[in-house]
């Protein structure tokens, strides 16, 4: 379990240079000064029916993202073959598109000199109803990331899904003490069994284990306060849940995970403040998926900046492969112009700065709170206690805002915000008192909920 943070000051951190850069696929260097666009593109409805109308369709989404980067001049480019289910689900088929997929690169590679590497991220298909441990589902989780490793890819990742069943439950009935067990407990304890598998099978075919995201769970509280503060669901609350899901996403790394993260997690930047590893993240250039309210501020210590991911299909710019691999071009071009000429610094402290004080959700992954919380995390032991201890000192934080002035929030995300910290604060410290609390009330309400699941 991570002691120490890789950062001695907040102002340490930069995008483009990670404290453990990465090299892999053929000659891409990650976090060693350079910012490289991550593109992600998902086939059409349909397409997914049968491999020959896949490949094809991959073959045009890779190859139209890097013939825009060679004709652009964009030297580096990162490909995420993020699998749709049936991917997953029949592990020869992602096997086949990853080893499509790395011929395309190698060509552009040999032909034009471009750097370049291929992300392979299998979708978490276990079921919680059945043992996320042992179940048909999970033989085939594993069996797409050994058959992707064979076949070529460079970084494999995941964004798993264990705590979901009892998170769904709480979440939507407020239930803080119900969504810190999902993540701190359930979720951290899922992700020890999943890593550990994940780089041994990287280990095997030597690539690199990249990293996994909060997504399940901090995520669907984004999503559900949306874009209106005071809305469906108080920012405040999801700026704390956001804290709670750095201190689980952290376990990848401890397992062996060596980044570049994913870029759905937008708890990155603390982990990367703990750990030093590159990361991959999404703002701005992801509003094809989603809306966020840190589109500038995520950039800030960014090592890959990705589109999230966009569905292939013609744009009056081109297909939708080539028009975001320019997106995402141009704006990591900025960021690197700003490190060769030295005012990277500057450049990082206006896209804070940009943000900063939009949402407390923005607030808690802005570097300086990110540093922070990261400290909070390495500072205390266990799973449970260090994710309570992050939510509670973002608490403190998002607090100290506003009676600076620095932040306004209506009285009922206030209000929202206290009641949540009164409720942290009168939980044990005992992990094990919480833990036994916790799986004898929600076996009894969430159905699917098997402590046999997380070992408990």
């Amino acid at each position: 379990m991570s002691n120490h943070i890789a950062y001695n000051d907040w102002q340490e951190m930069l995008f483009g240079i990670a404290k453990r850069p990465i090299n892999c696929g053929f000659g891409l260097e990650i976090g060693n000064g350079e910012v490289i666009p991550e593109i992600k593109v998902h086939p059409r409805p349909g397409k997914e029916e049968n491999l020959d109308t896949l490949l094809e369709e991959y073959k045009n989404i890779v190859n139209d993202s890097l013939e825009r980067a060679i004709k652009l001049g964009f030297p580096s480019i990162m490909v995420e073959i993020e699998h749709v289910a049936q991917l997953t689900l029949n592990p020869e088929w992602g096997g086949a598109v990853i080893n499509q997929s790395k011929e395309i690169l190698s060509r552009f590679n040999e032909r034009y000199g471009v750097k370049c590497a291929l992300r392979a991220t299998i979708a978490d298909i276990r079921k919680s109803e059945k043992s996320l441990r042992n179940s048909k589902e999970t033989e085939l989780v594993f069996q797409a990331f050994e058959r992707c490793a064979k076949e070529g890819a460079d970084i494999l990742s995941i964004e798993s899904i264990g705590g979901k069943e009892v998170f769904n439950y709480a979440i939507t009935r407020q239930d803080i003490p119900g969504v810190l067990f999902a993540i701190a407990v359930l979720g951290s304890r899922d992700m020890e069994f999943l890593w550990d598998n994940i780089v041994q099978i990287a280990e095997r075919h030597n690539c690199v284990p990249g990293g996994d995201t909060d997504c399940a769970h901090a995520n669907t509280a984004m999503m559900l306060a949306g874009g209106m503060i005071g809305g469906d669901f108080p920012h405040t609350v999801a700026a704390l849940i956001r804290a709670m899901g750095a201190a689980r996403s952290l376990v990848a790394v401890e397992r062996g995970a060596r980044g570049p993260l994913k870029d759905c997690g937008y708890e990155n930047p603390i982990i990367k403040a703990i750990s030093g590893v590159p990361i991959s993240m999404e703002g701005k250039t992801s509003a094809c998926a989603h809306m966020d309210l840190m589109g500038n501020l995520s950039a800030a210590v960014c090592d890959l900046w990705s589109n999230e991911a966009v569905e292939y299909r013609e744009m009056f710019g081109g297909s939708s492969a080539a028009v975001f691999t320019e997106i995402l071009g141009y704006d990591v071009s900025l960021m690197n112009t700003a490190l060769a000429s030295g005012t990277a610094e500057c450049l990082r402290d206006l896209l804070i700065t940009s943000d900063k004080y939009r949402d407390p959700q923005a607030f808690v992954i802005s570097p300086d709170i990110a540093w922070e919380l990261g400290k909070v995390i390495v500072e205390n032991r266990g799973y449970y206690l260090r994710a309570k201890k992050a939510a509670l000192k973002a608490g403190e934080l998002i607090k100290r805002e506003l009676r600076d002035g620095n932040m306004k929030l209506p009285p009922m995300e206030i209000d929202a915000l206290n009641e949540a910290l009164a409720v942290l604060e009168g939980l044990p410290e005992e992990e094990e008192k919480f833990i036994e609390w916790g799986k004898a009330k929600y076996r009894e309400l969430v159905e699917d909920f098997l402590p046999s699941s997380y070992q408990l």
